[in-house]
């Protein structure tokens, strides 16, 4: 099972669209997975159009969405704990962490955005992952976004730039 893992697209706020590859990859994707900031009901809109099986929260530039702030989902055997990490910087990774360790515990991959910046770590025994801005969206230094394939519980992780 392919998921495509996006974040922070901030359109129309920062952004126009995603680029037309990573449009090609969500809509191929057998899951999504968006941390949030799609910054209007459009842009919300236009992912769901893209992806009929889509996991999503509300970033701290969604406040009308009506998404929750965290969702847990299992796909092929890996639990999921997605969060935008609203928040200072400092203190970003522990506050992530904390948050699948409520959720779903230490075996439960954590997914958030709100830095714009590619993150792929172990914290405090919980494997991090952060997909970038999938619309180059400031402070991004590049747009960028995740697959991973899924099966049996294993994870396989492709960073994707345009």
């Amino acid at each position: 099972m392919e998921i495509a893992i996006v974040s922070d697209t901030h359109i129309p706020s920062r952004a126009s669209g995603i680029p037309a590859p990573f449009r090609e990859r969500i809509e191929a994707a057998d899951h999504v997975i968006h941390a949030g900031d799609f910054d209007s009901d459009g842009a919300l809109s236009n992912v769901r159009a893209m992806s009929a099986r889509l996991t999503a929260v509300a970033g701290n530039m969604d406040p009308r969405t009506g998404l929750p702030e965290t969702a847990t989902v299992e796909l092929g055997g890996v639990t999921f704990v997605v969060t935008h990490g609203t928040g200072s910087r400092r203190g970003y990774e522990d506050r992530v962490a904390d948050t699948v360790r409520h959720e779903a515990g230490t075996d439960a991959v954590g997914i958030a955005g709100h830095t714009h910046e590619l993150l792929d770590t172990v914290h405090d025994g919980v494997r991090l992952l952060n997909p970038g801005s999938a619309t180059g969206a400031a402070p991004a230094d590049r747009t960028t976004m995740l697959t991973a394939d899924v099966s049996d519980g294993d994870l396989s992780l492709t960073v994707h730039e345009h």
